[in-house]
């Protein structure tokens, strides 16, 4: 079982930039592929950005290609997600979570689910 916790949410304004932590329970983390997802008020979850057992494979919601980057540390249990040129439309509860499956771009196969944090980006 992996338990996970988010951290580093907060307010930013437009054009700023945040760095979300995700810190993971278990000793079984690296067999885990992770993502992230985010509700916006009165959204669906949605996909963000996911990324293979070992690192080397990154995937992301073309809504936010070439501002947001995740990485993982297997060695620290850790999962993050830089954000940068943050914009309005990225407000939202950010969810990381843990699937041993090989499609990441939805929620149903991930098995694990942090309890989220808070991101606000306005002026």
């Amino acid at each position: 079982q992996v338990q996970l916790v988010e951290s580093g949410g907060g307010l930013v304004q437009p054009g700023g930039s945040l760095r979300l932590s995700c810190a993971a329970s278990g000793r079984t983390f690296s067999s885990y592929a992770m993502g992230w997802f985010r509700q916006g008020p009165g959204k669906e979850r949605e996909f963000v950005a996911a990324i293979s057992w070992s690192g080397g494979v990154t995937y992301y919601a073309d809504s936010v290609k070439g501002r947001f980057t995740i990485s993982r540390d297997n060695a620290k249990n850790t999962v993050a997600l830089q954000m940068n040129n943050l914009k309005p439309e990225d407000t939202a509860v950010y969810y990381c979570a843990a699937t041993t499956g090989s499609y990441y771009y939805t929620a149903s196969p991930y098995d694990y689910w942090g309890q989220g944090t808070q991101v606000t980006v306005s002026s």
